[in-house]
C-alpha cells in the first residue's frame, strides 16, 4: 500500500507551524480536506502524483489561517460599499468626502459611511445634522461613529425613521437633543434602530452580492474563518443565516463562519438555530450580548465616575440581574457564552456572570469570553484564569482613538490599565484577536503590528511598551487562541497532520522584515477546507 497521494504541496524555507516561536524550513502535503503530513521537501516530495499542484515558496512565510474571533459579516460588507471617513481631520474635510461619495453613487437611495471621529478633527467638536443636511439635501445619509455606538445622520433620515422633539429615548439609547429641543442628528447606541431599520433593507440578490464580495476579500487577506457576532438590535435586520446557508449549498462558501446570534433570553431560538447549523464550514457557536458602549461617548459602564463627566459611570445595556440570568440559563444549556464588556464596571459584571452560571450549574468545559476588554481593574486580571475565560481583543482598536480624548474620558489612574494584552497572558488569560471589522479594517496584520509595537495612530507614541507581545504570541492568538474558543483546537489554530487545511502565504516572512513592514505585507495564496481560495497572479506553481 502506497503512501496517499496528496492534491496540494506547498513549501517553504519559513513555515510557521504555530507549534515554536519561530518559522523553519518544511513542506506541507495536503489531500481532500486535511494535512496529511508536515516534513522535510524531501520527506513531503514522496506524496506527489501526476496531478499533485506543488507550491514551492522561497522565504515566504506558510502560516495557519487567520481566524478573525470577532467581526460582523454583512455589516462589513456594506461597509466595504461606503465612505471611509477615518482620515477626516475636520468637520469641513469629512462633509466634502460625503459629497464627493454621494455624486459618485447618484442612484444609491442612501449614503452611508462610517468611522468618523470627531476628536480627531481640528475643533473637536460632535456634527450635528444642519451640516450634514449641507453635503447630502437629497436623500437620508447615516454616518457611523469610528467605534459604531453612535450615528451622525440628516434632516431626511430622521424623518424617514420618524423621530421628531417628541420621539422619547429607547432604553439604552438617547436622541441626541439642540437647546431648542430639536433632534441634533446624533444618535447614540439603540436610538440608531430607527434609521437602520430602512438604511439596511436590502433585496435578497443585494444581499447575496454584498456577501460575495466580502467572501473574496477576506480571502485575499488570508482570512479563512471569521465570529460573525450579533451586533446590537439596531443591525439585527442584516442577520443573514440563510445566505450564508446559500452559499454552502452551493459549494461557495470560501471561509468558516461561526456563528454568535444574541443572548437575549430566547434560548428555544437559540437552540433552534444551533440545531440547524452545526457544520464544519457554517455553524453557532454560542451566544453574544453587549453588557456596555464605549469609553469616547461615555456609554461604557465603569465601577467610578468619568474623570470629564462625574455625575455619570455610564450604564449597564439590561439590567445587571438580567445579564447574570441570562448567563446562567444559557451555561446551563451548554452554550458558550461573549459579553461586549469595555468599562471596568462592565468587566467585573462580566465575570460576576460567569461566575453565577458557574456556582449554578457546576464547572464545565464553557470556554466563555469577554469582548474588548479595554479599562480593566487590576483585581479582576487573575478571574480569566480562574474561572478559564478567553480575552477577546483587538490590538488596532487602542490606535483608533484618540489617546488624549480616551485619557481624559477615564483619568490618568484608570489609564494604565488599558488594552493590558502582555499583563493578561502573563496572568494565564488565554487570547483570541480579531478586527470587529467593519469597526476596524480585516487586515489581520494591522491587529498584528499594534500588539507587537504599541504604536498609537499618531505614528510616534507608544502605548504601554510593555504591554507588547511577541510576534510569535500575537499570531498564535490570531489562529490558535481563536480555534481553542471555539472548541476546534483538535482541527484548526496550527500546521500539523490531520488538522483542517487552512492555511495562508504571506509575500513576506513577518519574522525577517522591519516591523513597519508588517501592515503592509500581503497575502499570495489562501487555503480553506483544502481548497486554493485565492492565489496572487504571480505565485509561483509547478505542476
Amino acid at each position: 500500500m502506497g503512501k496517499q497521494i496528496a492534491d496540494l504541496i506547498v513549501s517553504s524555507n519559513a513555515v510557521f507551524t504555530g507549534l515554536s516561536e519561530k518559522p523553519e524550513p518544511a513542506a506541507i502535503a495536503i489531500a481532500n480536506n486535511k494535512i496529511i503530513a508536515v516534513g522535510t521537501k524531501e520527506e513531503i516530495s514522496a506524496y506527489a502524483g501526476e496531478e499533485t499542484k506543488v507550491y514551492s515558496f522561497v522565504d515566504q512565510l506558510i502560516m495557519p489561517g487567520f481566524h478573525d474571533f470577532h467581526l460582523h459579516i454583512m455589516h462589513g460588507a456594506v461597509a466595504m460599499e461606503c465612505v471611509n471617513l477615518f482620515s477626516a481631520r475636520s468637520q469641513r474635510e469629512a462633509l466634502e468626502m460625503i459629497r464627493e461619495f454621494a455624486q459618485a453613487k447618484p442612484d444609491e437611495p442612501w449614503v452611508i459611511g462610517n468611522v468618523w471621529d470627531a476628536a480627531y478633527w481640528d475643533t473637536q467638536q460632535l456634527p450635528n445634522r444642519y451640516a450634514l443636511d449641507q453635503a447630502v439635501p437629497d436623500r437620508p445619509a447615516l454616518m457611523f461613529h469610528a467605534e459604531g455606538h453612535y450615528a451622525w445622520v440628516n434632516s431626511k433620515a430622521l424623518e424617514l425613521a420618524g423621530i421628531d422633539r417628541d420621539t422619547e429615548d429607547p432604553a439604552f439609547g438617547i436622541i441626541g437633543k439642540d437647546e431648542e429641543g430639536e433632534p441634533n442628528g446624533l444618535l447614540y447606541e439603540k436610538a440608531m434602530g430607527a434609521v437602520v431599520q430602512h438604511a439596511y433593507h436590502f433585496s435578497r440578490e443585494k444581499r447575496r452580492e454584498l456577501f460575495r464580495n466580502f467572501l473574496a476579500y477576506a480571502a485575499s487577506l488570508g482570512v479563512t474563518a471569521v465570529h460573525d457576532l450579533f451586533a446590537t438590535e439596531s443591525m439585527a435586520i442584516l442577520t443573514d443565516y440563510d445566505v450564508f446557508h446559500e452559499f454552502e449549498a452551493a459549494d461557495e462558501l470560501t471561509m468558516r463562519i461561526h456563528l454568535w446570534p444574541a443572548l437575549d433570553g430566547d434560548l428555544e431560538r437559540a437552540k433552534q438555530l444551533r440545531e440547524t447549523y452545526q457544520s464544519d464550514m457554517l455553524r453557532v457557536s454560542g451566544l453574544k450580548q453587549f453588557i456596555d458602549g464605549v469609553i469616547t461617548a461615555r456609554t461604557a459602564y465603569l465601577l467610578e465616575p468619568y474623570a470629564d463627566q462625574p455625575d455619570t459611570r455610564g450604564e449597564t445595556s439590561f439590567p445587571p440581574e438580567t445579564i447574570k440570568q441570562w448567563a446562567v440559563d444559557a451555561d446551563k444549556e451548554g452554550f458558550a457564552i461573549r459579553f461586549h464588556a469595555i468599562g471596568d464596571g462592565a468587566i467585573r459584571l462580566a465575570f460576576d456572570a460567569y461566575e453565577a452560571a458557574q456556582k449554578a450549574n457546576g464547572k464545565r468545559d464553557a470556554r466563555h469570553s469577554i469582548e474588548h476588554v479595554e479599562v480593566i481593574h487590576p483585581d479582576d486580571i487573575p478571574r480569566f484564569r480562574e474561572l478559564d475565560v478567553t480575552a477577546s481583543m483587538q490590538p488596532d482598536h487602542f490606535a483608533m482613538s484618540e489617546r488624549g480624548v480616551y485619557t481624559d474620558r477615564i483619568g490618568a489612574e484608570r489609564e494604565k490599565h488599558v488594552f493590558s494584552i502582555n499583563t493578561l497572558q502573563k496572568a494565564g488569560a488565554r487570547l483570541a484577536f480579531g478586527t470587529d471589522f467593519p469597526i476596524d479594517l480585516l487586515n489581520p496584520l494591522l491587529q498584528v503590528y499594534r500588539a507587537v509595537t504599541r504604536i498609537d495612530s499618531g505614528g510616534a507614541d507608544v502605548w504601554h511598551p510593555h504591554e507588547r507581545i511577541t510576534l510569535a504570541e500575537a499570531l498564535r492568538a490570531y489562529t490558535a487562541g481563536s480555534a481553542y474558543g471555539s472548541f476546534r483546537e483538535q482541527e484548526l489554530g496550527t500546521l500539523e497532520a490531520g488538522k483542517l487545511a487552512d492555511i495562508v502565504v504571506l509575500a513576506r516572512n513577518l519574522f525577517a522584515v522591519p516591523v513597519e513592514e508588517i501592515p503592509d505585507t500581503k497575502a499570495v495564496l489562501t487555503i480553506v477546507d483544502g481548497k486554493v481560495v485565492f492565489e496572487h497572479t504571480q505565485t509561483l506553481v509547478e505542476s
